[in-house]
């Protein structure tokens, strides 16, 4: 008879602690789902960012009569590098971003300052 209490008593542990992490689960579940909506804002912040970078790339790039092939050959990249970066699917490293703004002849600050200016 005690054994069949213990075993009982096990069980409900058992399924109450199962219950239990069950329900901490779903409630971190939603919590990231809340934290995900509300950073909304966010992602498109950092999307406009990088859109912003790549316009500044490719306004310098045309103001300068450059050819997308042109600017890859100079600073060592593929054409298709550069259209990522013009169109925001990727950014420049650090190197080539000094790369670029050398052979746009400014400064890798003036280059960045640029980007902030089309963000507001």
């Amino acid at each position: 008879m005690l054994f069949q209490l213990n075993t009982i008593i096990f069980a409900l542990f058992v399924v109450v602690g199962g219950l239990g992490t069950t329900i901490y689960l779903v409630y971190l579940l939603i919590k990231a789902l809340r934290k995900y909506i509300n950073s909304s804002e966010i992602r498109s912040e950092k999307k406009d960012v990088k859109a912003s970078l790549g316009e500044t790339i490719k306004r310098y790039r045309i103001e300068r009569k450059m050819t997308q092939e042109f600017v890859a050959e100079r600073i060592g990249v593929s054409r298709q590098a550069v259209s990522k970066w013009e169109s925001g699917a990727s950014d420049p490293s650090t190197t080539n971003l000094i790369s670029l703004a050398r052979l746009f002849d400014i400064t890798p600050e003036e280059l960045l300052r640029n980007v902030t200016n089309n963000e507001s």
